[in-house]
């Protein structure tokens, strides 16, 4: 989750990622933020992440992007 925190900062340094639950929602992180978060997620974590998983609801907050992480690691 460490690694996570740390690749979140440095797309957007002003967030609250500890506890923030509205990263989409209220437009704290773009569209291109998030496709830049995927890659360096993929890249990090050595996962895929499917198109239909990049939804609000796994997006939304760190403890979110965890959970998709872990499930992704969990299918290999």
């Amino acid at each position: 989750m460490e690694e996570l925190i740390e690749i979140l900062e440095g797309i957007n340094p002003d967030a609250d990622y500890e506890n923030c639950d509205t990263l989409i929602n209220d437009g704290i992180l773009t569209s291109f933020e998030v496709v830049m978060l995927v890659t360096q997620i993929e890249d990090a974590f050595d996962v895929k992440i499917p198109a239909v998983k990049i939804v609000p609801e796994n997006f939304n907050s760190a403890a979110g992007i965890w959970a998709l992480i872990q499930e992704l690691e969990g299918e290999e």
